[in-house]
């Protein structure tokens, strides 16, 4: 996987983007979800990192971002 692959919660849809981070959540922008502790969990749903899944789509843009 690459750093800035995107993940995403399928649980309840939360997208993390590590070229943005979750700097709300304490993690700053460029941290790849690897490099993310395991017992970290969604701070939507609370579920686990094991719950979230590459998002495939190369072109996906962030929805604060898209026009």
């Amino acid at each position: 996987m690459s750093d800035d692959q995107i993940w995403i919660c399928v649980i309840c849809g939360l997208v993390y983007d590590p070229v943005l981070g979750l700097p709300e959540d304490g993690i700053p922008p460029g941290t790849a979800f690897e490099d993310i502790p395991d017992d970290w969990s969604c701070p939507d749903c609370g579920c686990s990192k094991a719950d979230f899944e590459p998002h495939s789509e190369a072109a996906w843009i962030p929805p604060k971002m898209a026009i």
